[in-house]
């Protein structure tokens, strides 16, 4: 999902303009990147919790130059927690459907059960 996917979903179940919904999303969006740059937390109930973590200085490999050692200085990260609610949710999917995420789902059952391979007799 987009961006502009949610700002017509919203827009098309307020029955408000696109343009304001935009603004709101948009809004939104920069007051919890403009919390996150000041290394706050952010925390949306039902939904989860954004939070800045510093990850330690580490050695990396070169894969071309293996025998050259590549420091990676601390930086600082943005981390997300899910709410329980999407925790629990994402859960009932099943491991194949999360693995593989389809490019375009049929519309209907019917289509589904249409575009599935016939068994040859």
């Amino acid at each position: 999902m987009t961006k502009r996917d949610l700002v017509v979903r919203i827009s098309n179940e307020t029955g408000d303009v696109q343009q304001h919904v935009l603004d709101i999303v948009q809004k939104t969006l920069n007051y919890i990147a403009e919390a996150l740059a000041k290394g706050e937390k952010v925390e949306l109930r039902n939904f989860g919790v954004f939070e800045v973590k510093v990850r330690k200085a580490r050695v990396g490999r070169n894969p071309n130059r293996p025998t050259t050692d590549v420091p990676i200085p601390q930086r600082s990260v943005v981390k997300f927690k899910p709410g329980k609610e999407m925790r629990e949710a994402v859960f009932r999917i099943p491991a194949a459907k999360s693995q593989a995420a389809p490019v375009a789902a049929p519309a209907s059952a019917a289509a589904a059960a249409s575009a599935a391979p016939k068994p040859q007799v």
